[in-house]
């Protein structure tokens, strides 16, 4: 989807707007004030990484901060990078634990 950020030259705000051909540009206008001076601006983007990027990247040795385990897919990953860094084959029962606990199906087996 080509959606772009575009900063008012008048009032600074900045917004996303969509834009499917050339001739849609002219049409733009700021949400807060209206204007139709326009720059368009780099925006930020996201990268996605696989599991075994993911745990490459992983230091266990690093604080994690508050937020780490907020977000499911970093339940056991701890866990997966000592047996890694250990050389250590958990097998597919561990495997499946992870995947039960990132999903919370584990709590149904309670």
């Amino acid at each position: 989807m080509p959606i772009y950020e575009y900063e008012c030259k008048a009032c600074g705000f900045i917004s996303g707007h969509l834009v499917l051909k050339p001739s849609d540009r002219a049409k733009l206008a700021c949400r807060r004030c209206g204007a139709k001076k326009l720059r368009k601006v780099m925006s930020r983007f996201a990268t996605h990484k696989t599991e075994s990027q993911r745990l490459a990247d992983f230091d266990p040795a690093k604080p994690t901060g508050g937020t780490f385990y907020k977000d499911d897919r970093n339940i056991g990953l701890w866990a997966q990078k000592r047996a890694q860094q250990l050389g250590l084959d958990m097998g597919d029962s561990f495997q499946e634990t992870l995947e039960k606990g990132r999903s919370k199906k584990i709590l149904d087996n309670l």
